[in-house]
């Protein structure tokens, strides 16, 4: 079996980086750990407060964000990080290499109703003309990000990672002990992200969708017209997939095919939902390193850079034929 070190190890990777993605996954097994006690581990709930996006939080984001910050802020390769749950750029260390964002929990919605969640992350090189903490070192295109990755708590607990070649996916093993889920600490040495997938590879074929269409009244006509094409099926059945957390919908596009929309809605006081920086150009990395495409309107994702740092756009993601039939029907003829 080949672990996420060993792989690190084959790719090349310098130590700095390592020490972060190392870091940063052992974060998640002791989150992941937390989840699955559910209701007995004291995370289910509203916190009561609302983040920097007006969200009102739950108990597992805020536990979610201060483990993977803690872990963080504590590598002497982190020069700065942003995350979903924080206002603005969180310095660290003046001399890092790297700078990192992060959606801590992705699916808050589902966490009571034991559904899909996800922890979605993205590095970049450090720039060395701005001060380390500066907003200029996250307020660039995807195409720059070093690696991205994200985490799927599930039946089993799924890392999903593209660090510039093809898109790999692990599967964490692990005691699930009960032990697992006290504060970070050196894990068992039977925890360990093994590698299950060398390379994720996105099917061609496909007769899945992934959308909410309880927001289609607020579609661009574009939008409804694809929609409703897909709905008639276009010779055979479609079937429409949505989970409430943008991790999990991808991750069943990865392995199954198929394409994921999240499109303006113009009766929201938000039109775009997801956010740019630590959500869709991560996404887009994984995606595209899997032969698929990530656009946002008629721009690839990935060569869009954020204006703030929780800039939100809409994202249509997925296998090459559907995105760039549903391009068809949103571009000018």
């Amino acid at each position: 079996m080949k672990t996420l070190i060993d792989v690190l190890a084959e790719d090349g990777a310098c130590k700095a980086l390592s020490s972060i993605l190392l870091t940063l996954t052992q974060a998640t097994q002791h989150l992941s750990a937390r989840i699955a006690l559910g209701a007995l581990g004291g995370i289910l709930g509203s916190a009561q407060k609302q983040n920097i996006q007006g969200e009102t939080q739950q108990t597992l984001d805020v536990v979610a964000n201060d483990l993977i910050k803690a872990a963080l802020q504590g590598l002497p390769a982190v020069a700065a990080l942003v995350s979903e749950e924080e206002a603005g750029v969180v310095p660290c260390y003046a001399n890092g290499s790297y700078v990192v964002a992060f959606d801590p929990l992705d699916g808050s919605s589902n966490i009571d109703v034991n559904g899909q969640i996800g922890t979605i992350f993205t590095v970049y090189n450090r720039l060395p003309e701005f001060d380390h903490h500066s907003e200029q070192q996250f307020l660039r295109p995807g195409s720059q990000q070093v690696c991205a990755g994200y985490v799927l708590y599930g039946p089993s607990t799924q890392l999903v990672l593209c660090c510039g070649g093809p898109t790999r996916s692990f599967t964490l093993l692990n005691k699930h002990s009960k032990d697992a889920a006290k504060t970070p600490t050196p894990l068992d040495a039977q925890s360990d992200y093994v590698l299950v997938d060398e390379v994720l590879t996105l099917p061609i074929k496909t007769s899945e969708f992934a959308i909410n269409m309880a927001h289609q009244a607020g579609w661009d006509e574009g939008v409804k017209r694809y929609i409703g094409d897909v709905l008639r099926g276009r010779g055979e059945p479609f079937n429409m997939r949505w989970s409430g957390a943008m991790v999990g919908d991808v991750h069943r596009i990865l392995l199954r095919g198929g394409i994921f929309l999240y499109p303006l809605n113009h009766n929201s006081h938000r039109k775009a939902k997801l956010r740019l920086l630590y959500e869709a150009a991560p996404m887009a990395m994984l995606i595209e390193g899997a032969g698929g495409l990530a656009y946002s309107q008629s721009i690839p994702i990935l060569e869009i850079a954020p204006a703030s740092l929780h800039q939100r756009l809409d994202v249509i993601l997925g296998s090459i034929s559907e995105v760039e039939r549903y391009l068809s029907y949103i571009m000018p003829s």
